[in-house]
């Protein structure tokens, strides 16, 4: 009896240790995935427009047919990649999370650049050419967005897995995987939801059975240009600021600490002058700042971007099925 009660005692410890590296997962996969919010957000603000000129029947198979591409490209190709940098070369994770970084900022300039009337944006579908056949034009687009997301994957998963606490292969690549099944499911839900909005809204409009139901859907349907407008704005400002601070906390992390020095030192001279709320003052000064200096260094790469960096890749994108 005492053995079967040493037994119990044995399995209900191995239990609490795995609810334990359970926990940890979980929490070391929340902080990661939120260190990712610019790329996040601006991922789910994309995507949409791939699924314009579609019948509305054919969206949420589109959407499906790019989760399931974004989640071969984040447990497949980019969580082994991920997990052999960290256990081989982890010296390369700081200047390659600083490149994507740098794409970032890159990303959210050429954004305001074009809204402001300057250039025109490399991202989303390619509208050079016309094609006739429907179930053509949706191969190409759905080969299209997998190819973005898969940029935006790895910037994803590389901040992701600079933000893990050093630990062993098995826990990182358990945080990643949950990172990227997360990620996946939460940017592509939103989309389907974003592009079904219209026609939920519409159906409620023209069959509620009260007049509140009617209203309500004629209320979505106006509002949602103007929440894609703000999606789009939103996701942005978020990629310059995450963006920023990561070039600013990897240039101090390489022993060039001037800039992420003087930011907070100013931050935190204002916050203490305003003498409330020290800390939230701080940290919305400091991710202001962070995104002045992401949007001054886009503007600078965008012209390098544009003219140098994009007809490489689409030469190599042509030649390379896979990219």
């Amino acid at each position: 009896m005492s053995g079967l009660i040493a037994l119990l005692d044995d399995v209900a410890a191995l239990a609490k240790v795995a609810a334990a590296s359970v926990d940890d997962v979980a929490g070391q996969a929340a902080k990661a995935g939120a260190k990712a919010a610019g790329a996040v957000i601006d991922d789910a603000a994309v995507t949409p427009k791939y699924l314009q000129g579609f019948a509305p029947a054919r969206e949420l198979p589109i959407v499906w047919r790019i989760a399931r591409g974004s989640l071969i490209n984040k447990l497949v190709f980019l969580l082994p990649a991920g997990l052999a940098l960290s256990a081989f070369a982890p010296w390369l994770i700081p200047p390659l999370l600083m490149l994507g970084g740098a794409y970032l900022c890159f990303e959210g300039a050429e954004k305001v650049a074009h809204a402001l009337g300057f250039g025109h944006e490399h991202g989303g579908p390619d509208g050079n050419h016309k094609i006739t056949d429907p179930a053509h034009l949706e191969e190409e687009k759905v080969k299209g967005a997998i190819k973005t997301d898969f940029i935006l994957s790895a910037e994803i998963m590389t901040i992701a897995l600079a933000a893990i606490p050093p630990s062993n292969i098995w826990m990182e690549g358990a945080t990643l995987a949950i990172v990227a099944v997360g990620i996946t499911v939460a940017v592509y839900g939103a989309v389907a939801l974003i592009v079904k909005a219209d026609d939920v809204g519409l159906f409620m409009s023209k069959n509620g059975a009260l007049r509140v139901t009617r209203a309500l859907g004629r209320g979505i349907v106006r509002a949602m240009p103007r929440f894609m407008w703000l999606l789009t704005v939103v996701g942005t400002a978020a990629m310059l600021w995450v963006g920023g601070s990561i070039i600013i906390h990897g240039l101090d992390t390489m022993g060039w600490p001037v800039i992420y020095d003087w930011i907070h030192h100013f931050a935190e001279d204002i916050a203490h002058a305003a003498g409330r709320a020290e800390g939230a003052v701080t940290w919305a000064i400091v991710a202001a700042l962070d995104g002045v200096f992401g949007l001054a260094l886009g503007l600078v790469l965008v012209p390098v971007g544009t003219k140098l960096v994009a007809p490489v890749w689409q030469r190599v994108a042509r030649l390379n099925p896979f990219v």
